[in-house]
């Protein structure tokens, strides 16, 4: 249920993009995204740094979309999203004792640390490249390619990635220890 949520203003900019254009997304996709992080808040008395991100560029490079009646600012946006994501993942790299993935998986994961380095290297490569193809789709191809790449494009090669990692960290997750039963009868007698 939570990727639906997490995915909801790009799904609503979609549909609204194919019924009324690119302005009209964009506006939606910004009330969408606000109302996101608004929901979230007073649900769970906290904010996902991801929506405050996300909705933060939606309003600025939609604003400057709307404001400028150009839409090269709204298809930036993907982009700087995912820039914004790799510089995160290759700066855990190098601040603090453990990686991003690491954080946000090491309660259940027990991987080496030279693992847990290569994923989170192989997620930073992901995003930049990730970002660079939409800046390739934009000026390349019309904005309804675009608009196309941005929902089934972007979502699928991201559910690769995630397969193609999940089968790497299968070939590297350590076992965990076993507690070690007590045997409530006593044996010596």
């Amino acid at each position: 249920m939570k990727i639906l949520f997490d995915f909801l203003p790009i799904f609503l900019f979609f549909v609204a993009y194919k019924l009324y254009g690119i302005y009209t997304a964009t506006v939606v996709a910004i009330v969408a995204s606000c109302l996101q992080v608004g929901f979230f808040w007073l649900k769970h008395r906290r904010v996902e740094m991801m929506h405050v991100i996300t909705m933060v560029l939606i309003v600025v490079l939609g604003g400057a979309t709307l404001l400028l009646q150009d839409e090269t600012f709204i298809k930036w946006k993907p982009t700087g999203v995912n820039w914004l994501f790799a510089a995160v993942f290759l700066g855990s790299l190098f601040i603090g004792k453990k990686t991003m993935l690491e954080r946000m998986m090491g309660a259940n994961v027990a991987l080496p640390k030279l693992i847990w380095s290569r994923l989170t290297m192989s997620w930073a490569i992901f995003f930049f490249g990730l970002g660079v193809l939409n800046l390739y789709v934009a000026y390349n191809f019309d904005t309804d390619t675009w608009v196309n790449f941005k929902l089934f494009g972007m979502m699928g090669l991201m559910l690769v990635f995630v397969i193609m990692q999940a089968i790497y960290l299968s070939r590297h997750v350590q076992p965990a220890a076993e507690p070690v039963a007590q045997d409530s009868t006593n044996k010596e007698g």
